[in-house]
């Protein structure tokens, strides 16, 4: 085995903290974590003390020199209560008095208070904490934000024999989720498994049934990571350059992680199933790499994105609207008056409302159409922020476009669950460039949709060809297998000309990473099936039964 120091485990743990103190984080002092209430108190008082200190001056003249242990108690409270997420986005109240715990990345530039508050967070990454006040164990690295612990990683590398899966196997079995640091939602929010290959990660601990998901970037169409950029480097570096860069991990905390609530029935009685979403690496990517987009280049562009089934598409939708409902120009500008999301699924309705209040605690940001279309050309024409709607109501109401003159629009199409007729593609075409569709004959063509079945992605395609360039209106297209044809109407021309999706994840990438069955592994060929049925056929004292 090489005597490199990067092959010992040691040393990765060094390089990863290394990178981040030089890169806006903090080295925090294991000895100043509070194993029985799971947090920095130092840290968490410093933060509160000098980001907002006129409102501690205040607390003080109530509780006097016991403030500090009085603010921490009410902030254990409330993390136990509410949890971690709904904290560091909402913060407390302390005796009528309202704190944050932590501040994220404003819209805009508008107001420079909200941006120098933002500059004041303390994130820290710190080594070997031990956790718990009944043994001497300790998690290889503990991320926080202003003395609460956020993430914890477990390190494994290739050269000294474990991987990830040792690592997950840590987190099954010697990882109790009643430690305080453990607890789901109050405490640590993620738990990441790295080696020097691979990402994974859970947003629950439950001992054996842990389930653990995949983080990586993908590699040539499938699972896994591109290989390092040079032999002192490592295929997961990206996880700490580019994930947990300052901004980055900010606004993954502030605009991504949710908390989902599903309730359900037993016997009569009323339960409620909570899990805590974390993006996968795709996700994220694809959000960040259209807003990015939309922010250099403006409105009036289509995008493709192929993403698999497993892809986790709903919530990839949800995400990518609540961002573009809220981006900015370089100008500080408003760059989207509304964005109208066109699909017939119901529970991106209840996934975009719950997004939009976890993130904003704001009611009315989404409104789904589902009555008429004169309640659709109402809620463009006031500007809501986030339209849902189906295609039957879609086409009459976007000519009250042209009557709204420099007014921008995002249209995301989900063509997974939906059917559309040609003829209302063309309505729908008229309508977006501004030919008048009465209330009459829009009521006509939703009908027609209604009993037209005709291939979706054709007629997505057929829309984006008729209409032309349209300034004021960018498009987004999610589609798993887009035709040659889908591709060469508004693909992006790669290296060779060759058009291709704005973003890809692969059916073999899902496959590969255990979200979807390969039916490839269990298929039977016409010649088999016709030689097995000949088989039946000619020996008639075989058990067909025991065949089947």
């Amino acid at each position: 085995m090489s005597k490199n120091p990067i092959h010992t485990e040691a040393t990765f743990e060094s390089a990863i903290t290394e990178y981040l103190c030089n890169n806006g984080w903090q080295q925090g002092n294991e000895t100043d974590f509070n194993a029985e209430f799971a947090l920095d108190k130092k840290a968490v008082l410093h933060f509160i003390q000098t980001s907002q200190s006129k409102e501690w001056e205040k607390l003080c003249e109530y509780y006097k020199d016991d403030t500090g242990s009085k603010f921490i108690q009410r902030l254990i409270k409330e993390l136990d209560l509410r949890g971690m997420l709904d904290v560091i986005r909402h913060g407390i109240t302390d005796s009528g008095i309202k704190f944050k715990l932590a501040y994220f990345k404003p819209d805009s530039g508008l107001n420079p208070e909200t941006t120098a508050l933002y500059k004041q967070n303390n994130l820290q990454i710190t080594r070997q904490v031990h956790f718990s006040t009944k043994n001497n164990k300790s998690i290889d690295l503990l991320l926080s934000l202003n003395g609460l612990p956020i993430a914890t990683i477990e390190l494994k590398n290739h050269f000294t024999g474990q991987a990830v899966n040792e690592a997950m196997e840590q987190y099954k079995t010697s990882r109790d989720p009643k430690e305080p640091l453990f607890q789901f939602k109050k405490r640590a929010l993620v738990h990441f498994t790295v080696d020097s290959d691979d990402v994974y990660f859970t947003t629950k601990l439950e001992s054996a049934s842990t389930r653990f998901f995949p983080f990586n970037k993908g590699y040539k169409g499938g699972a896994g990571n591109p290989p390092a950029k040079d032999y002192v480097s490592y295929r997961t570096a990206y996880f700490w350059e580019e994930i947990l860069s300052v901004d980055s991990w900010l606004e993954i905390l502030g605009r991504y992680v949710l908390l989902q609530k599903e309730d359900f029935t037993v016997d009569g009685k009323k339960f409620t199933k909570e899990n805590l979403l974390f993006p996968r690496y795709h996700q994220l990517d694809v959000v960040r790499k259209i807003t990015a987009h939309v922010k250099a280049s403006g409105t009036g562009k289509n995008y493709l994105v192929q993403h698999s089934a497993g892809s986790g598409k709903s919530n990839s939708i949800a995400w990518l609207a609540y961002r573009l409902s809220s981006l900015y120009a370089v100008n500080d500008k408003k760059i989207f008056d509304s964005v109208i999301v066109i699909t017939d699924r119901n529970i991106l309705d209840t996934q975009l409302q719950n997004t939009i209040y976890q993130f904003e605690h704001k009611t009315g940001v989404v409104q789904r159409i589902d009555e008429s279309s004169k309640q659709l050309a109402e809620a463009i024409t006031s500007s809501t922020n986030i339209i849902i709607t189906t295609l039957q109501k879609f086409p009459f109401a976007l000519n009250h476009l042209a009557e709204i003159p420099n007014r921008n629009y995002a249209v995301i199409i989900d063509e997974a669950h939906s059917s559309q007729g040609g003829e209302a593609s063309r309505k729908m075409t008229e309508a977006l460039v501004g030919k008048n569709v009465s209330l009459d004959e829009s009521e006509k063509i939703e009908t027609e949709i209604e009993n037209t079945e005709e291939d979706e992605e054709d007629n997505i395609r057929e829309i984006i060809r008729k209409r032309g360039p349209q300034k004021n209106i960018s498009l987004f297209a999610f589609t798993a297998t887009p035709k040659a044809k889908t591709l060469q109407v508004f693909g992006v021309k790669d290296a060779e000309g060759k058009p291709t999706p704005f973003h890809l994840y692969t059916m073999r990438q899902a496959i590969e990473e255990g979200f979807i069955l390969d039916v490839l592994k269990n298929y039977t060929t016409y010649e088999a099936f016709y030689r097995f049925c000949k088989t039946i056929e000619d020996d008639p004292e075989l058990n067909k039964r025991k065949t089947a």
